[in-house]
């Protein structure tokens, strides 16, 4: 995924471009955080939960990356819209060799949704996407997702929970509440990455008057808010 932000004036913190070169140069490797044993009961238990809520409907998926929730969330949907604006994690998701026939991949900003066009969704999903959105923009972003939704569209948002002995640590916490990680990657390199961590009442307060019937789910590792729309 390409993540863009406020940008920050000081050298070694989050900026839109050192986000978006941390990301594409952690495509290669970014599904090994799926293979912490500590995680794999979350895992199956929320692939599992996915297809229904998605069964023939038509969904857009925000930041795709390399495509992990992709084939678990298609596995029963009309068409899947995979969408994100970094080339090299889209690659590696169409390469999946089990992602399921439905499933059309397109190159998508996440803020705007402009490229595509007119087009509307009856269901929609982020998986890991929420966390990485500074805390100003997240209305906003809420808003422009809303209007590529039918009424009665299905919403499901899925993202980490901070868990102290598998998560990583948080480094810093700006002035607007957004906290950061540092990530270190196989070539050395450390990079500042936004990581919002929020709670159930933060999330629900941010939806706007259009969501109906919010629903919280919290697995140890992981979280899930669904909701549908007015």
């Amino acid at each position: 995924m390409i993540l863009t932000a406020a940008p920050s004036a000081t050298p070694g913190l989050a900026t839109p471009d050192s986000m978006a070169h941390y990301y594409q140069q952690r495509a290669a490797t970014y599904e090994r955080v799926y293979a912490k044993p500590e995680r794999q009961a979350d895992l199956r238990a929320m692939e599992s939960w996915l297809p229904a809520h998605f069964a023939g409907r038509r969904v857009l998926e925000i930041a795709t990356g390399t495509g992990w929730w992709t084939p678990h969330g298609a596995a029963r949907a009309a068409h899947w819209r995979a969408t994100d604006l970094n080339p090299e994690t889209l690659a590696l998701a169409r390469a999946k060799p089990a992602m399921p026939a439905c499933v059309q991949f397109q190159t998508v900003d996440a803020y705007s949704l402009a490229e595509l066009g007119g087009e509307t969704f009856d269901a929609a999903f982020a998986g890991c996407w929420w966390s990485h959105v500074p805390l100003a923009r997240l209305p906003g972003w809420l808003d422009t997702l809303h209007a590529r939704l039918q009424p009665g569209a299905v919403v499901v948002l899925l993202d980490n929970s901070f868990v102290p002995a598998s998560s990583t640590p948080i480094s810093r916490t700006d002035a607007d509440g957004n906290t950061y990680q540092q990530r270190h990657l196989d070539d050395g390199s450390t990079h500042e990455v936004l990581k919002n961590f929020p709670t159930p009442d933060q999330a629900m307060a941010v939806l706007g008057p259009r969501a109906r019937g919010a629903q919280w789910l919290d697995w140890t590792h992981y979280w899930a808010l669904r909701y549908t729309l007015a």
